[in-house]
Formats: C-alpha cells, sequence, structure tokens
C-alpha cells in the first residue's frame, strides 16, 4: 500500500497493511538527533519515512513581521496578525503573546477585511511543485489550517476572547464565522488552481491538562455551527477531517462528532487521554491519531516504552481507525537511539 493508501484506510475504519506513521519532534530534537546520528542533511520525516505532508496558504491579517527587540536568550517580534510575542532562542516553547492588535470589536471591524482572498497567500509556482512531488512519492497530503478558538485567541487574547464569549457573543461568532470562512475559501483557491488534497488537518486547541477551557454548552453556540460548516465544506469534497486539539478534551469529544470531525489528534495522554479508553468508547465514530506518551520515550528503561506501545498500539489498531503519532509532539529529551526503537516496535507492534 501506499501511504495514502494507508491513512485513507485508517480514517475509513479499515484495516491496512500496517498502521500508518507520522511524527513532529522539535527542531531543538532535530538538532539533537543529527549529533546522535542522523545523517547530515536527512530531516526524521524522510529518515524514518512519515508518511505525510500538509500544505495551506496564509490566512493571516498579512499585517507587516517586525523584530522589536532582541537579546541573548528570546526575540519579541510582531507577527502577521498583529500580535507582540516573544519567541525564546535555544529552546523549544510556546512563544508568550505580550500584546494584541485586535483590542476591540472595533478593532476586529477595521482588520476583519484583510482576511479576504487574494492571491498572494499561496506560492503557486513553488506551492504546486511540492504538492505534485508530495503525491508523486504517495504520501498522505492534507490541506492544513489553525482555526476557531485557538485562532482568535492569538490575535485577540485569550482572556478578551473568553470574555467576550459571555459579555459580546454575538462579536466572537463573527470572528468564529470569519476564520471559518478563509479556511474555506483558501481550500476553494487551492484546489481550483491545482492542488491535489487527500484530507484536512486542522487546528484548535479547546483545552488544558484538566479539561475544556470553557463548557460544552460555550462550545456548541460559539464553535459548533462554523465547525460543522467547515467539515461539511470538506466531506464535499470527499475529504476526511482530522481535528488537532491539545489538552483533555473528553467532554468535547460527542460535539466534535456532532461538528463532523473523523479523526482526533494528538490525544495528549498527560492531560488524561487515554487511548485504549478513546479507542472502547468511539471506535465506531472517531479515528485516532497519536496516544503514545513522549514521557516514556524518554525514560531510561527501555520497558517502559515497550509496555506503552504493546499495550496501547495492538488494541488501538484493531479494526483499523489508528494513525501512529507520538501524544504531541517529541522533545529533545528522547535521544536518536531511543527514538529509532520507538519506530522499531511500531512498525513490529503496528503490522497487521
Amino acid at each position: 500500500m501506499t501511504s495514502r493508501e494507508r491513512f485513507l484506510a485508517a480514517l475509513s475504519h479499515e484495516e491496512g497493511d500496517r498502521i500508518p506513521i507520522a511524527d513532529t519532534p522539535w527542531p531543538t530534537t532535530v538538532e539533537r538527533w543529527h549529533r546522535e546520528g542522523l545523517p547530515e542533511g536527512q530531516s526524521p520525516h524522510d529518515y524514518f519515512r512519515y508518511e505525510w505532508a500538509g500544505q495551506g496558504a496564509d490566512l493571516s491579517f498579512q499585517l507587516p513581521t517586525e523584530t522589536i527587540e532582541e537579546d541573548e536568550t528570546s526575540r519579541v517580534v510582531k507577527d502577521s496578525f498583529g500580535a507582540t510575542t516573544r519567541v525564546f532562542k535555544n529552546q523549544e516553547s510556546v512563544p508568550e503573546l505580550i500584546d494584541y492588535t485586535i483590542t476591540s470589536r472595533r478593532a476586529w471591524e477595521e482588520h476583519k477585511p484583510l482576511l479576504a482572498w487574494n492571491d498572494s497567500r499561496v506560492d503557486w509556482e513553488n506551492g504546486l511543485a511540492g504538492n505534485r512531488a508530495l503525491q508523486e512519492q504517495g504520501l498522505f497530503v492534507p490541506y492544513a489550517a489553525g482555526f476557531g478558538y485557538d485562532r482568535i485567541m492569538r490575535f485577540a487574547g485569550a482572556p478578551r476572547v473568553l470574555e467576550a464569549m459571555l459579555e459580546e457573543p454575538d462579536w466572537v461568532r463573527d470572528m468564529m464565522d470569519s476564520v471559518a470562512e478563509s479556511v474555506i475559501v483558501g481550500a476553494e483557491e487551492m484546489m481550483a488552481k491545482g492542488f491535489r488534497f487527500d484530507g484536512a488537518f486542522v487546528w484548535n486547541d479547546l483545552a488544558y491538562r484538566n479539561g475544556p477551557f470553557f463548557s460544552p454548552a460555550t462550545f456548541r453556540e460559539m464553535e459548533l455551527p462554523s465547525q460543522k460548516r467547515m467539515c461539511d465544506f470538506f466531506h464535499s469534497h470527499g475529504l476526511p477531517v482530522i481535528l488537532h486539539t491539545d489538552g483533555n478534551v473528553w467532554k468535547l469529544i460527542p460535539l466534535l462528532l456532532e461538528a463532523g470531525f473523523d479523526c482526533l489528534q494528538p490525544c495528549e495522554v498527560k492531560a488524561g487521554m487515554d487511548l485504549v479508553e478513546l479507542k472502547r468508547q468511539y471506535s465506531d465514530w472517531l479515528a485516532l491519531m497519536g496516544g503514545i506518551d513522549v514521557r516514556a520515550m524518554a525514560h531510561p528503561d527501555p520497558s517502559v516504552i515497550e509496555h506503552e506501545i504493546t499495550t496501547k498500539i495492538p488494541v488501538a489498531k484493531k479494526g483499523g481507525g489508528y494513525i501512529y503519532h507520538s501524544d504531541h509532539s517529541v522533545p529533545d529529551n528522547v535521544s536518536f537511539d531511543q527514538y529509532r526503537h520507538v519506530m522499531e516496535l511500531v512498525a513490529e507492534y503496528g503490522a497487521y
């Protein structure tokens, strides 16, 4: 089977020859692996034969980016959404969000037109050439985009968005709808001009380790309509939809199914997302991607990761519906040899 066929079989809850393989090492992890044996000039994607590669468009406000200040440890930048963030050097971490352009509904109304489509949002020549190359390799190529709370929080700020959900819900719904529209239009434009996609990979972090950022009732009111519209669009083109959301989203899963998502990723173990229990409860409706604890990968005793994989993958792969991925991304406390052992175990226990 090709990687594309393997992915599509898993997303259709069918058993292939083996489970598909994908992962996301940190940049600092890749640097470490190059020091420990990963050939220079070769990426983990190529070395370990990850089976997918996403493509998307610039769906930001396209504001000018600039570096405001810089020292030995960090750089403060203003991004294309107008948000000011501190990016830390020589370590992998979420940027510190400092300030925002969207500080009110009036500011939103002023900037909203900047989400309108224009052809500068895609590097057409290189993007189309890359799309053809990925398809020729037989990889699974999803359209990739951020949306929902995760996206609007990054240009308006989490406290402001959460407060507005209570005090100005119409504003929040408008932002949700506008961002979803930009995702849909981006996919339409790219497909109309020759891009071929096998699915959609969309991200919207909705939770932290103890549960969702807001209640299921608020999710239904604020997020569900635009999410369902987006999933319906992709399904109308025959494209399954993989949702990335960090944290403990147990309480939201029925609503995610109602929206139409086909697969949940990354099933974060440290936030209580147990892969075996997810499989038990939702195997008929939801494919799963991830759920392998990176803390076990880094443990000095190899029996810890061996137990993690041998007790999870045989259950998760049964009847299809499972794609290998770490339970978030691979940190730089995982050595190259440790990760090679992970891949050996995945190959052994992921075969049908």
